[in-house]
């Protein structure tokens, strides 16, 4: 399969998200899809937004001590604060990083939205600068419109 098969990813999160198992699990098995088929994504995860906190959901990659992350701290928490998707080409020219590994380079947050509420959100890690552009936002977007029924039941 193509690094880039978008297409195919979402049918395959669609047919996980209509699956029977719990919602966790259902989330969970959409974060392996993506990063087993999407290899540039390599730590793949979902922050549950509880108050004005981000609280670590299923995820695949390396363990991260970033379980909680306050609302306007780091690039997850700075999505939230501002409402809006964030797409940074390297970490390290940002003064708020929260570095969960110290060889990430780039990240995306892709809110997850349920009509003008945040959810959550989708958070993507890469060891390569520049590693996400607007088709990446596109893709995890529709991504996080199939998942967002099951943030309410995780």
């Amino acid at each position: 399969m193509p690094e880039r098969d978008y297409a195919a990813t979402v049918q395959a999160i669609r047919n996980v998200a209509a699956g029977g198992a719990a919602p966790t699990a259902r989330l969970q098995r959409a974060m392996e899809l993506i990063q087993a088929r999407h290899p540039q994504y390599q730590w793949v995860g979902i922050y549950l937004l509880r108050g004005d906190m981000l609280e670590l959901g299923p995820y695949v990659g390396a363990p991260t001590d970033h379980t909680r992350i306050p609302v306007g701290r780091g690039v997850c928490g700075t999505a939230v604060a501002e409402r809006a998707d964030q797409v940074i080409e390297d970490v390290l020219e940002l003064d708020n990083y929260l570095a969960c590994s110290s060889t990430v380079r780039s990240e995306i947050v892709v809110l997850i939205w349920e009509g003008d509420t945040i959810l959550g959100q989708m958070d993507v890690d890469c060891d390569e600068v520049g590693a996400f552009g607007p088709v990446d936002e596109a893709f995890l977007t529709q991504v996080a419109a199939i998942l967002a029924p099951l943030l309410k039941h995780a």
